[in-house]
């Protein structure tokens, strides 16, 4: 495995000025689990990439443990990538599809038929494939192919990372949950440094010990996922992590209140002047439905029952705003809200301005 260092990558399509990739310089951890996390077109798969060997760099360096990988091709970075839809051999059966990257080793990496063997076999297990074993890869499903694809990547030991390119988007969905819960097992028992990418959040944050979100070709944020819920640097991560997403409101500052039109909001600290765009964020968990007469006023827009729970849209003023509520509570017919002050973020032009809640 290895440590990845990005240093000032960046890419442009075009040899112009107009960047896919803007500079980006962050390390990596050996053997830590990644997510590249974005919407379409965001530049994940560019980085992604740029890391395999596939597209080399517009500007900056690429170093696997400090050895400049930058311009060696995908076959010298001793890496394995899973692609979004599986390529496989259709006339190998299922067991020499996992075996052939590990025959086709050479020189001092040859490996034992007796250890090639040995690791087809621990693929097999791991992915659940055994009754299929020694089938040939044509005609099985979309599903079992994947599957197969992804233990391609996992029967090598010895690379210096795997990377995943939103492998389950074949995948039934009732399977999904399984295959993520499969890698991360696989990730912790054998320490593999693992970059995956996907615009899927349930993928990232239920895969990743650390969430890399990007935005328009930049990395807006990088965190554990529980940093990224509680204290989204950027509004757009608040917009994007969540179900449903943060609610950003524009406000004003007064000591400490924030102002929402007319409507005053307790803050758990005084904020220095801010110029430019203020914002109000705060997730629709920690918004409180009371009675009326109680808190602000608000008028529901509709209610989603979602079984653990219930979605309240409403609006506060002019403002839509969220509240999460749990399925036995009624919903007032003249309903106020009330903000938990600890877990409100406040936002200078998208950027986070200061969080007080301590985990």
């Amino acid at each position: 495995m290895a440590k990845i260092t990005l240093n000032n990558i960046a890419h442009s399509y075009d040899g112009g000025n107009s960047y896919a990739l803007k500079a980006m310089s962050h390390e990596w951890n050996d053997g830590g689990a990644y997510a590249l996390l974005g919407p379409s077109g965001c530049g994940k798969t560019t980085l992604l990439n740029i890391i395999s060997g596939l597209l080399q760099p517009s500007e900056g360096q690429l170093l696997f443990d400090d050895v400049d990988v930058s311009s060696l091709p995908t076959e010298q970075r001793n890496i394995a990538q899973v692609f979004q839809f599986p390529v496989l051999y259709d006339t190998m059966t299922v067991a020499d599809n996992l075996a052939f990257p590990l025959r086709n080793r050479r020189g001092p990496d040859k490996l034992s038929a007796a250890e090639i063997d040995h690791r087809v076999q621990q693929a097999i297990s791991m992915l659940g494939l055994e009754a299929l074993a020694g089938r040939k890869a044509r005609g099985l499903s979309a599903d079992d192919k994947q599957k197969i694809s992804l233990g391609r990547g996992l029967v090598r030991t010895d690379v210096n990372a795997i990377l995943f390119d939103e492998p389950l988007t074949v995948i039934d969905p009732h399977l999904k949950w399984q295959l993520r819960t499969q890698l991360k097992q696989i990730h912790r028992q054998f320490g593999h440094t693992m970059i995956y990418v996907t615009h899927d959040q349930t993928e990232a944050l239920t895969f990743a010990d650390k969430v890399v979100v990007m935005l328009a070709g930049e990395v807006v944020q990088m965190g554990t996922p529980q940093e990224l819920f509680d204290a989204p640097q950027h509004t757009f991560v608040g917009k994007f992590i969540g179900s449903p997403g943060m609610n950003v409101l524009p406000c004003e500052l007064a000591g400490k209140e924030a102002v929402i039109d007319d409507r005053r909001i307790a803050l758990a600290r005084e904020y220095p002047t801010l110029n430019g765009v203020i914002e109000l964020g705060i997730r629709p968990e920690f918004v409180r439905l009371v009675n009326s007469g109680q808190g602000l006023p608000v008028q529901i827009v509709s209610v989603e029952d979602v079984g653990r729970h219930r979605i309240v849209r409403a609006q506060l003023n002019k403002h839509r705003l969220d509240i999460i509520v749990p399925a036995h509570q009624p919903v007032p017919s003249e309903p106020g809200v009330e903000f938990d002050s600890d877990r409100i973020n406040i936002y200078q032009n998208s950027q986070l301005v200061g969080w007080e809640h301590q985990l």
